[in-house]
């Protein structure tokens, strides 16, 4: 069992971990210039975007578990509708974000705070950056329907090829032609489409046989298209909180002061280092639960679990030393401002309780995608966002300052997985009967 889990987690954290390596290098870009308005815009930015794109990755999750079904069922009929589903989906989605990019502009930036100047940069970032729409969604499409296919390495060379084109280009447009934070956008743009270039052209190489199976009338099916649809909306719900939250986070730190915005986007980037080293087992989960699902054999179902949960905790400790140990040269990559090195050690204890407080919720996602347990991933999700986040900063805010800000987001995550852990057995007796 652990040799599936590796074959299929270490792609995954190999594509993954070069995500946050390119915030991280975004925001050693920025924190290398003459201030620090240019880092609060890249994350102003940057949340508005994880606003956007995050609430649509159901396209990705949903395509994932259903088509991990389908591969265990041995059904090619079925893994080709989904993929053309999604694919569809993906598509028409990202043509109403271009249509509506100035109405979705106005109301990103009344909604979340920042200073005049920070503002301006940000809302350059946003008219730049928009136009990936297509590609980043036909990503997640494509993406999730290949590790669905237990197909791990695809994801990988899309999102390295994707992703270090995204660190050149942005390298050059910053520090070569001078764009600052706009051209950390435009390196975006033109990665993403390289990245889905390169997508459909695996897809063609290795699945064009799957072009037989082309039939409109199972492709629009009802029964399937409305199961499609109630997978996706429970889990576009889910996904709405943790923007909810995230975004939550980083208007807050924004409205504190452009100080405090600039040392919480560069302590967020500690957990989004960490979520996507533990998302490579998530992602295993993912592709493996969906697949025993499939074949309905619940004895490697749970022996699975067991496993990820065993790797979930070594992941945990590891970074959490790593983070005790390590943090202040991560940060002097970051930036070389003294003074928000001095004010991000004063919150460097929820930083380095990060992995140990969050990695049990990003084990169960995987497992609850690849069974396809929306319902359970959205009410577990509901009650940590309304709960718990929203109470514990409420009440604290005014006595803790951005502690309380910190202390909220790992109350969160620690709700989460304890949920999800209430919720299991139901779902696991509904999934294998």
């Amino acid at each position: 069992m652990n040799r599936k889990i590796l074959h299929l987690a270490i792609p995954n954290i190999i594509s993954n971990v070069t995500i946050p390596l390119l915030g991280l290098v975004d925001m050693a870009l920025m924190g290398h210039l003459d201030s620090e308005v240019y880092i609060g815009a890249v994350s102003l930015g940057t949340v508005i975007f994880n606003f956007i794109y995050w609430g649509f990755s159901f396209l990705r999750m949903s395509t994932s578990g259903f088509t991990a079904q389908s591969y265990g069922e041995g059904n090619q009929q079925d893994t080709f509708n989904f993929l053309a589903r999604s694919l569809m989906i993906s598509t028409l989605i990202s043509a109403l974000i271009v249509l509506f990019q100035v109405p979705i502009e106005s109301i990103s930036f009344k909604a979340i705070n920042g200073s005049a100047e920070v503002e301006s940069l940000a809302r350059e970032y946003f008219r730049i950056r928009i136009w990936a729409a297509p590609a980043t969604l036909g990503l997640y499409a494509l993406n999730g329907w290949f590790l669905g296919m237990q197909n791990a390495r695809y994801v990988m060379i899309t999102s390295i090829l994707a992703n270090v084109f995204n660190l050149l280009f942005s390298f050059f447009f910053v520090y070569v032609l001078h764009m600052n934070s706009a051209g950390v956008a435009l390196g975006t743009v033109i990665a993403q489409y390289m990245g889905i270039f390169t997508g459909l052209f695996l897809l063609w190489k290795k699945y064009k046989y799957l072009l037989q199976f082309r039939d409109k009338k199972a492709i629009f099916d009802i029964p399937a298209m409305k199961n499609f649809f109630r997978v996706n909306s429970d889990i576009f719900v889910r996904t709405f909180c943790v923007i909810f939250v995230f975004t939550f986070f980083t208007s807050k730190s924004a409205s504190m002061n452009d100080h405090i915005l600039a040392v919480n986007s560069i302590l967020i980037q500690f957990l989004l280092l960490f979520s996507f080293f533990i998302d490579g087992f998530a992602f295993a989960g993912e592709a493996l639960a969906g697949k025993y699902k499939g074949e309905q054999n619940r004895d490697l179902f749970n022996k699975l679990t067991r496993r990820l949960f065993i790797w979930g905790v070594g992941l945990a400790l590891i970074f959490s030393f790593l983070f005790l140990v390590g943090n202040k040269f991560i940060i002097g990559l970051l930036t070389n401002q003294e003074s928000l090195y001095e004010t991000a050690s004063q919150f460097m204890f929820w930083v380095i309780l990060t992995p140990l407080v969050t990695f049990s919720s990003f084990v169960w996602d995987g497992i609850y995608i690849g069974v396809t347990a929306s319902k359970e991933m959205r009410n577990s999700m509901l009650a940590a966002t309304l709960l718990v986040f929203a109470p514990s900063f409420f009440f604290l805010q005014n006595i803790l300052g951005n502690h309380a800000l910190w202390l909220a987001m790992m109350l969160f995550m620690l709700a989460r997985g304890v949920f999800q852990t209430i919720l299991f057995p139901k779902v696991l007796a509904r999934s294998f009967r």
